[in-house]
């Protein structure tokens, strides 16, 4: 390892934009070869990508979109150990998944924070019987706990979930999870991994493999924006492409092959967001057995609050999938068992779907609800690294994981590992709370960064409900600049995350956060046709089945 690999990650961001992104197609142009290439720019693709720069390897990502654009920018929004997972007695990933946790709480305060949750008991045993449950939670995470279970009156649960129903109310758990801005996250890691050498680009897709002696030893590429086509060199190749795994190992087969045998089983889960007044506070509510046996989360996050989720079998992989209606009916019904206001489709201000890649067992198929969260990693005869399954929470252990496999099969030198286990993410500094609507805070210590750019006094849009937090011009322009943000959907769905909160508001802002983008990115951009583009997703974040 060089020792530049052990230095610390810059705390303010070196510019990450149009001409960065240039200079990155320009070495494509010239025939780059890399020791690592990753298929995928979500959770999992970046979390290998900045261990393996970290470690000194020199690696590209190719995102065909935009960085978790798929599923990692759909998530429950929760950073957690899986209580499900223990009352299924899968005490290893709990385990991991709670001293991941820790990490992540650590590494990212300004976008992953401790929270505090709430289980409501309207049933006699059920304090009781869920309090044992969250105490071993506790006994599992040691001194990495975020804070001690007890068990509270009827008074004290409700006196904390002012939202929730109270006729019946027996009691209550609190316990501590954490909660983050999934999105931000993500492109935090993107920054930080090209921070240490790592050529990282969104809109750049992958059309082939490319093989030397029956091995996978390259990638056929093509800019989305330019539309120009490059060849790459690697020496490993990892497919981290999330739900589309199984087309990327398509791509293997020579004429006459047989389609390898799928290896996910999507799942989609939707989430519904309603204004904040449904449940105030700061604490987050949890229902652990829904009527169906699913749990129901109701968080508050960026001044609204967060109810889901779902988990149903789902065949196709569509960009951007839109709920079942029984999927919002059941949403709304279990809710409205738990809440004091019961929520219309009407209130609902944005509702999104995320396709989960869960692992599916070989020769079967049945409920998703059955199938694993662990992550899988899988090298197939000509070399490929697949790597599908897995959470948000463990993406690091996983890119730990996947890079030990690398190396066993020859396909990286043996370099150490742990190094990002400590390893701050650009920016890290604590912040606001995440329950609070969005805005300056969330780019801890770049703040100063942000306000050297034109219009940080001009709010674009200003949360109505408190009047704090909002979108900046200059949060536009930085996004340009530093985010690698390069169309409205980028801005509003993953820089911001209006469209997630409010989707006919992120309608509205289209059109001024498209003018700003003509100025930052010149006349090669389509301005109009980039905020229709986006129109006709808030239309359909806003409209239910």
């Amino acid at each position: 390892m060089s020792s530049d690999a052990m230095l610390p990650v810059p705390t303010t961001s070196p510019p990450w934009g149009p001409d960065e992104r240039e200079l990155a197609l320009a070495r494509l142009r010239a025939g780059a070869r890399v020791d690592l290439a990753v298929i995928g720019g979500g959770a999992t693709g970046l979390g290998v990508a900045l261990d393996a720069a970290v470690r000194g390897f020199s690696v590209l990502v190719a995102e065909a979109g935009d960085f978790a654009q798929g599923t990692s920018s759909r998530a429950t929004k929760l950073v957690h150990g899986g209580v499900r997972y223990l009352a299924q007695g899968n005490i290893s990933l709990v385990r991991e998944a709670l001293r991941e946790r820790a990490a992540l709480l650590k590494n990212a305060p300004q976008v992953a924070q401790p929270l505090a949750f709430v289980v409501p008991g309207y049933k006699a045993w059920e304090p009781g019987w869920y309090g044992m449950g969250l105490k071993l939670y506790d006994a599992l995470a040691g001194r990495r706990g975020l804070g001690a279970t007890r068990w509270m009156s009827a008074a004290q649960t409700a006196a904390l979930l002012p939202g929730a129903r109270q006729e019946g109310l027996r009691g209550g758990v609190l316990y501590w999870d954490g909660q983050f801005d999934d999105a931000r996250l993500a492109v935090l890691l993107a920054r930080t991994a090209a921070a240490r050498g790592a050529t990282v680009l969104n809109h750049l897709a992958v059309t082939a493999l490319r093989h030397q002696r029956g091995q996978v030893r390259g990638l056929a590429l093509r800019d989305s924006i330019g539309g120009e086509t490059f060849e790459v060199e690697a020496g490993c190749v990892v497919n981290a492409a999330g739900v589309w795994v199984d087309t990327v190992r398509g791509m293997e087969r020579t004429a006459g092959q047989a389609a390898p045998q799928a290896m996910v089983a999507p799942s989609q889960g939707v989430h519904l967001v309603v204004d904040r007044a449904f449940l105030p506070g700061q604490h987050a509510l949890m229902v652990p057995r829904t009527a169906d046996g699913r749990v129901l989360f109701a968080v508050p996050w960026m001044g609204k609050t967060l109810l889901g989720t779902t988990d149903t079998p789902r065949e196709d992989l569509a960009a951007e999938p839109r709920p079942f209606t029984h999927e919002v009916d059941f949403i709304l019904d279990e809710a409205a068992r738990y809440l004091q206001r019961a929520p219309q489709r009407s209130d609902v201000r944005s509702a999104w779907v995320g396709l989960r890649p869960l692992v599916r067992p070989t020769g079967e198929a049945g409920d998703t609800k059955s199938l694993s969260r662990e992550h899988t990693i899988l090298v197939s005869t000509t070399g490929l690294v697949t790597v599908t399954g897995g959470k948000w929470t463990t993406y690091r252990a996983m890119a730990e994981d996947v890079l030990s496999r690398c190396m066993e099969h020859g396909l990286l030198p043996l370099k150490a590992s742990g190094l990002t286990e400590h390893l701050p993410l650009l920016g890290a500094a604590p912040g606001r709370s995440l329950a609070d609507p969005p805005g300056e805070h969330l780019y801890g210590s770049e703040v100063a960064r942000l306000h050297e750019l034109p219009g940080a006094g001009r709010w674009l849009w200003r949360d109505a409900e408190s009047g704090l937090g909002g979108m900046s011009e200059a949060m536009v322009r930085f996004a340009v600049r530093h985010e690698m943000a390069r169309s409205v959907e980028d801005v509003l769905a993953r820089r911001s995350r209006l469209l997630f909160l409010d989707a006919q508001e992120a309608g509205r802002q289209a059109q001024a956060v498209a003018a700003i983008l003509a100025d930052e990115l010149g006349e090669g951009f389509d301005a109009q046709a980039s905020a229709d583009a986006l129109r006709g997703l808030a239309s359909a974040y806003s409209q239910l089945s």
